[in-house]
């Protein structure tokens, strides 16, 4: 039987309205938004931005963010088609399943594990360096650093970690309340991002008297930037590439803050979860796609307003903290406001968790469903209806990751595999066009051709930007799944294994 075997779609709309053993529906299109901000707002906003400016864009960094929300548009409005049509968990493997078939589904799968496991222990382990952080340094080194790092104070003493327990325990925290039900994750989450939006608006409304019209003239960084040095002439940056100034510095600052957007995928992971999924599915994602583009745009142009950009270049001077150096250096007497940032900072990563870690549960849900993956990872809870199983075996995987290895590692990983499902998405939109004109679509993605078109494209540029390792590491982690799907996924296959008649494509098609 071929490796491409397609999962019919009257197959998967059974799964979705089967409501007595599956999931329950009790999301509706505000907590899907809240959901979809919950994913995308987290410190990369803080980082992303000054990075972006002092590198690339300058002032025009808040361009950079317009270019890449149009580059996230474009594969959100084919997630948006496919969530209404096809409401079911499991996100961009589910779509590749019904579209591409079987083995590229498996692929996209493990694909999606370097997006939510590997996105999930890497954010919790800046979850626990910036909570320390807040705390001046007040827990041990050794319990919030993985075995694998040291440093040698100013006394000579060096310090080895051991294991990273608060990144353990916003993990446990998390995993306990998906466990505990989606609605009651939704409405944490919803508190989470009102307390980290409302601090970035009152930065935005705060740093807006204080933004001073030179900072932003000129707009883009000139091309006589050249080189910079410090004053014992070592290079600090370089400037004349074509994507470090000018209007090409706006692509190369897109290029740095996409990654800002990445998240908003996650909500297509809770469409067999939601009330109405046909209309509240588009909703959450495009909703919380506008929503973050604003507020990016406005806090891209106080913060570049309020402190030169020029200040952004030195990473050691104000990019890693850029906010709160911000606020230091050039908002006097609103001091209180950094210490909030970094609440806001610990908040983004906690929704952020949240909704990776429920993201990853529920693409295994799908997949063990479907039988490529050990049927434990479907098993719902019959009080809570969530699959708790995976999520206990989820927190002990991402928990060995984050409590005992270095964040650093995961590297680009997570954003290839975020790029990869959104090249797969953006092509099977178009290809079940094709195939299946008829389905009933509620919501449909205009142009579809040059919406999808674009959309592959430009994610899969993207791909190839990634560093070369980065990309090493994710073609033997692509192998690697390979070998497990030849020797479990593909033998235990229901869809192989199937002996029951389907019903017909056509009881399905303008319903």
């Amino acid at each position: 039987m071929s490796l491409f075997i397609k999962k019919p779609i009257e197959q998967i709309m059974l799964q979705a309205a089967d409501s007595e053993k599956g999931l329950k529906r009790t999301l509706g299109a505000t907590n899907l938004v809240a959901l979809g901000i919950g994913a995308i707002i987290g410190a990369g906003l803080f980082v992303r931005t000054a990075a972006a400016a002092g590198e690339a864009a300058g002032p025009g960094v808040t361009l950079s963010f317009v270019v890449a929300a149009i580059g996230c548009a474009f594969a959100g409005l084919c997630y948006a088609e496919f969530a209404s049509m096809i409401p079911v968990a499991g996100s961009a493997y589910a779509y590749s399943y019904v579209t591409m078939g079987e083995v590229v589904a498996w692929i996209i799968g493990w694909a999606l594990i370097m997006e939510y496991a590997l996105g999930a222990a890497t954010v919790s382990i800046a979850w626990s360096e910036y909570l320390n952080e807040l705390m001046d340094g007040a827990i041990p080194y050794s319990l919030c650093h993985s075995p694998f790092e040291s440093f040698t104070d100013s006394a000579g003493v060096l310090h080895t970690g051991l294991i990273n327990i608060p990144a353990l325990f916003i993990l446990l925290a998390m995993t306990m309340l998906l466990i505990r039900g989606t609605q009651e994750s939704a409405f944490v989450n919803s508190i989470i991002v009102f307390i980290k939006v409302s601090i970035v608006l009152i930065f935005i409304a705060v740093g807006w008297q204080y933004i001073r019209p030179e900072n932003h003239t000129p707009y883009l960084i000139p091309e006589t930037m050249g080189v910079v040095k410090d004053k014992a002439g070592a290079i600090i940056y370089d400037y004349t590439p074509w994507n470090r100034h000018g209007w090409g510095g706006v692509l190369g600052g897109a290029a740095i803050v996409f990654f800002a957007f990445i998240g908003f995928d996650a909500v297509s992971t809770a469409a067999q979860e939601a009330k109405n999924p046909k209309r509240d599915m588009p909703i959450g994602i495009l909703g919380s796609l506008v929503v973050c583009t604003i507020l990016y745009v406005l806090f891209a142009h106080v913060l570049t307003g309020v402190a030169p950009w020029q200040d952004f270049v030195n990473p050691e001077k104000g990019r890693e903290a850029s906010v709160a150096y911000a606020i230091e250096n050039y908002m006097h007497g609103w001091d209180w406001l950094s210490t909030a940032v970094t609440v806001a900072i610990l908040a983004g990563f906690s929704s952020v968790i949240l909704v990776m870690l429920m993201g990853q549960s529920r693409v295994f849900y799908t997949m063990s469903n479907d039988g490529l993956i050990p049927s434990i990872f479907g098993q719902v809870h019959p009080k809570y209806k969530t699959p708790y199983k995976a999520n206990w075996i989820l927190f002990f995987f991402v928990g060995g990751f984050a409590a005992f290895v270095p964040g650093h590692v995961a590297g680009d990983l997570t954003s290839f595999g975020t790029l990869f499902a959104f090249v797969l998405v953006s092509l099977g939109v178009w290809i079940l066009r094709v195939k299946s004109p008829n389905v009933e679509r509620p919501f449909r993605a205009p142009l579809a051709p040059v919406v999808s078109t674009l959309g592959a494209l430009i994610c899969l540029a993207m791909i190839v930007g990634l560093d070369s390792e980065t990309l090493k590491v994710a073609f033997a982690w692509m192998i690697l799944g390979l070998v497990v799907y030849f020797l479990y996924g593909r033998r235990h296959s229901k869809l192989r294994n199937m002996s029951d008649v389907l019903p017909k494509a056509s009881d399905f098609e303008k319903r």
